[in-house]
């Protein structure tokens, strides 16, 4: 029983480390990065799809990303996909392929994207202290049930909360590595 409930802590706390590095993954430093388009869907036949299932997507180099369609008729649905999503990037089409180029990232705007990081990462520590609360909630309902004894259900909670501490540790590392990232010029 006490076993199930840390195996369902771990994978839920990994599941949220997962949720935080998708999300700054979404984030544009200044470097090109393929993952960037990822969430941008296009339409393919009446059908949004995702950009990586109809066209490849790759570095050209270090600010400008190289689109090239599966199909050569989608190269005006993916552009004008790319120019509707929330990264504010401008691509030009040259043939059947589509350059995108990254602008560079001012000082202002590093701050915000900063600032946005640290929220992302309150974000996760906050979902790995509630997955925490419910696992010793889990506990605690063992022990009123007389399932176990209270030294084990303290001892359960010792190892849940070490558990924790080093998930938010994995946090912190994890944003200090992008904010270092997005500050480097």
């Amino acid at each position: 029983m006490i076993d199930d409930i840390k195996k369902e802590a771990i994978a839920r706390m990994a599941k949220s480390l997962d949720s935080l590095k998708q999300e700054l993954v979404k984030l544009r430093t200044g470097r090109a990065n393929p993952s960037l388009l990822d969430h941008v869907m296009v339409s393919y036949y009446g059908n949004d799809t995702p950009l990586g299932q109809v066209a490849s997507v790759g570095v050209a180099d270090a600010r400008t990303l190289l689109v090239t369609p599966w199909e050569k008729n989608m190269v005006g649905p993916i552009e004008k996909a790319i120019l509707k999503s929330d990264l504010g990037l401008n691509p030009a089409s040259a043939g059947t392929t589509i350059r995108v180029p990254l602008p560079p990232l001012t000082e202002e705007r590093r701050r915000d994207m900063v600032k946005i990081v640290r929220h992302e990462g309150e974000g996760a520590r906050v979902a790995i202290r509630n997955i925490r609360r419910d696992a010793n909630n889990q506990l605690k309902a063992l022990l009123k049930d007389k399932k176990i004894p209270e030294d084990t259900e303290r001892q359960a909670q010792d190892e849940v909360q070490k558990l924790t501490d080093r998930h938010i540790q994995d946090v912190d590392k994890i944003l200090a590595a992008k904010e270092a990232e997005l500050m480097e010029i």
